[in-house]
C-alpha cells in the first residue's frame, strides 16, 4: 500500500471528519427532546425544578449544536475537494436531499433556537414552549434528510443511468425519500441517539447526586434518564431488526459479513456466534461461542431461513459486476463492529435498569460510591455503540461508494494528490483534537456547575409571577 495514496488517506480523512461530527449529532437530537420534554413539565406544573433543569440541559444542548453545525459544514466540502468523480456521478441525486437538509430543516430549526434562545422575556409562555418543541421536530427533519441521502449509497433508487454524460440523473425524489433502507434506519438512528442523551442525563444527575448537591432536581433527572435509556434501547433493538430485514434484501454481503459466515447456511446451521476465534487470515474458526438457528431468524424471520454466504455472493456478484473485485467488506471490521454496537448498547441499559432499582422508594440501603462512578463513566457507551455502527454501516458497503453503481475507488478526486490529501487530513485533525477538547470542557462545567439554587420558602412561585416575567429573574 503506497504511503501517498489518495483513495486511502481520502478514505480516513472522510471516516475521521465524520465520526467526528457524529460525536455531536446524538446529543443534538435526543437533548433537543429532553429540554422540549422539561420545559412543558415545568409549563404544567409550575415546578421550579423543572425550569433549572430546562435551563441546564438547554445549556449543554445549545454548546452541542453550535460544535455539530462547525464540524457538519467542513465535512460536506469533502465531496468536492477529495470526492469529485463521486460528485459528479451522483451529485444530482445525492445533493437533492442533502440540499433540503440545508435550506430547510436546518434553517428551520436554527430560527426556532435562535426564538426560543432570546424569547425568554421576550414571546408568550406557550409560544417559547412551541420554540423548542419546533427545534427538535426540526433536528429530526434533518437527521431525515441525511439518511436519505446515505441510503441511496446504500440502495441507490429512483434514479437512471443517463449514457450521454455518463451519470446517474435522479428522476423520482418521492421514491428516494422513501427508500426501505432510510425508512429502516431512520427510527434506528433516533432511537440510538436518545440513548446517547439519556446516558448524558444520568452521569449528571449522578455526579451532582454522588455529591448530595442539587437532589430535588437531579433525583427525577436521574429517573428520567434512566426510563429514557430503557424505552430507546427498546426502540433500538426493534427498529434494528427491521433494519436488519432490509439489509438482508438489499445488501445480503453486509449480513454475511457480520457474522462471518463464508458458506451459505440454513436453520441450526445459521447460528449466530456471541464471540468467536479464527485463524489470522479470518477464513477458518478455531472456536466460537454460537445460538443455534439465531442469525436465521434475524436474517429471515424463520428458524429455517437460509443466509447466503461471502463465498457464494462473491462468486454472484462477479458474475453480475465482472470480475478481478473483491466484493467482500473487511471481515473482521464488520464482525466485531457489530457486536461491539450491540454489546455497548445493552451495556448501558443495564447501567439504567440498576440506576432505577437502586433508587427506587423504598431503597433500604443508600447508593454505594462505586455505583455512581460507573452511572458517571458509562456516559460514553452509548454514543461508542453508535460509532462502531455506522463503521459497520459504511465498511460493510465496502467496496462500494454507491451500491452496485460505482466502486469507492472509482469515486475519488483524480487531480488531487496524495500529499495534498494528507496535508489536510493532518490539519483537519488537529483543529478538530482542539475543538473537541473545548467541546468537552464547556460541557463538563456546564454539567459540573449544575442548576442554580432552588428558590427559598419566601421566593415567589411561578405559578404567582406574571405571564410576562422571565424565567431568568427567577435565577
Amino acid at each position: 500500500m503506497e504511503l501517498l495514496d489518495p483513495l486511502i488517506l481520502a478514505r480516513w480523512q472522510f471516516g475521521l471528519t465524520t465520526l467526528y461530527h457524529y460525536l455531536f449529532v446524538p446529543l443534538t437530537l435526543g437533548m433537543a427532546l429532553t429540554v422540549a420534554i422539561f420545559q412543558t413539565i415545568w409549563h404544567r406544573t409550575g415546578s421550579v425544578t423543572w425550569l433549572h433543569l430546562t435551563r441546564l440541559f438547554g445549556k449543554i444542548f445549545l454548546i452541542n449544536f453550535a460544535m455539530g453545525v462547525v464540524t457538519g459544514i467542513v465535512q460536506e466540502f469533502q465531496f468536492g475537494m477529495n470526492w469529485s468523480s463521486y460528485s459528479r456521478f451522483v451529485g444530482d441525486i445525492f445533493g437533492a436531499p442533502l440540499a433540503f437538509e440545508g435550506l430547510m430543516a436546518f434553517f428551520f430549526e436554527a430560527t426556532f433556537i435562535g426564538l426560543w434562545i432570546f424569547g425568554w422575556d421576550k414571546l408568550p409562555r406557550r409560544i417559547h414552549l412551541l420554540t423548542i418543541w419546533a427545534t427538535s421536530l426540526g433536528t429530526i427533519m434533518s437527521a431525515y434528510f441525511i439518511l436519505a441521502a446515505n441510503a441511496f449509497m446504500q440502495n441507490p433508487v429512483g434514479y437512471e443511468y443517463n449514457p450521454e454524460t455518463g451519470r446517474a440523473e435522479l428522476v423520482d425524489f418521492f421514491a428516494m425519500l422513501t427508500n426501505p433502507v432510510a425508512l429502516a434506519a431512520f427510527p434506528h438512528t433516533i432511537f440510538a441517539a436518545f440513548m446517547f442523551a439519556a446516558a448524558v442525563i444520568i452521569a449528571v444527575a449522578a455526579f451532582h447526586l454522588r455529591r448530595g448537591q442539587h437532589t430535588e432536581a437531579m433525583r427525577p433527572a436521574l429517573r428520567y434518564g434512566a426510563w429514557f435509556m430503557i424505552l430507546s434501547f427498546a426502540g433500538t433493538a426493534l427498529t434494528g431488526d427491521q433494519l436488519g430485514l432490509v439489509m438482508v434484501d438489499t445488501q445480503p454481503m453486509k449480513m454475511a459479513a457480520a457474522e462471518a459466515l463464508w458458506h451459505s447456511a440454513c436453520g441450526a446451521d445459521a447460528s449466530f456466534s456471541i464471540f468467536s476465534i479464527g485463524t489470522p487470515d479470518g477464513t477458518e474458526e478455531i472456536w466460537s461461542l454460537r445460538v443455534p438457528y439465531l442469525l436465521s431468524f434475524l436474517s429471515t424471520h424463520s428458524l429455517d431461513g437460509c443466509v447466503e454466504g461471502l463465498n457464494d455472493l462473491q462468486a454472484e456478484y462477479t458474475q453480475m459486476f465482472g470480475g478481478g473485485v473483491d466484493y467482500m467488506p473487511e471481515i473482521w471490521v464488520t464482525y466485531w463492529s457489530f457486536r461491539w454496537m450491540m454489546g455497548f448498547g445493552a451495556i448501558a441499559t443495564g447501567i439504567a435498569v440498576a440506576g432505577l432499582w437502586v433508587t427506587r422508594k423504598n431503597a433500604t440501603r443508600p447508593v454505594a460510591d462505586w455505583m455512581w462512578r460507573v452511572a458517571i463513566w458509562s456516559a460514553p457507551l452509548p454514543l461508542l455503540g453508535s460509532l462502531v455502527g455506522w463503521v459497520f454501516t459504511e465498511m460493510g458497503r465496502q467496496p462500494w461508494i454507491v451500491f452496485s453503481l460505482m466502486l469507492t475507488e472509482d469515486g475519488v478526486s483524480p487531480s488531487v494528490p496524495g500529499w495534498s490529501v494528507l496535508i489536510s487530513l493532518v490539519s483537519f485533525t488537529a483543529v478538530y483534537a482542539t475543538l473537541a477538547v473545548v467541546e468537552f470542557r464547556l460541557i463538563l462545567k456546564a454539567a459540573q456547575r449544575g442548576p442554580d439554587p432552588l428558590p427559598g420558602p419566601d421566593d415567589p412561585h411561578p405559578n404567582d409571577l406574571p405571564i410576562d416575567q422571565t424565567p431568568s429573574t427567577v435565577y
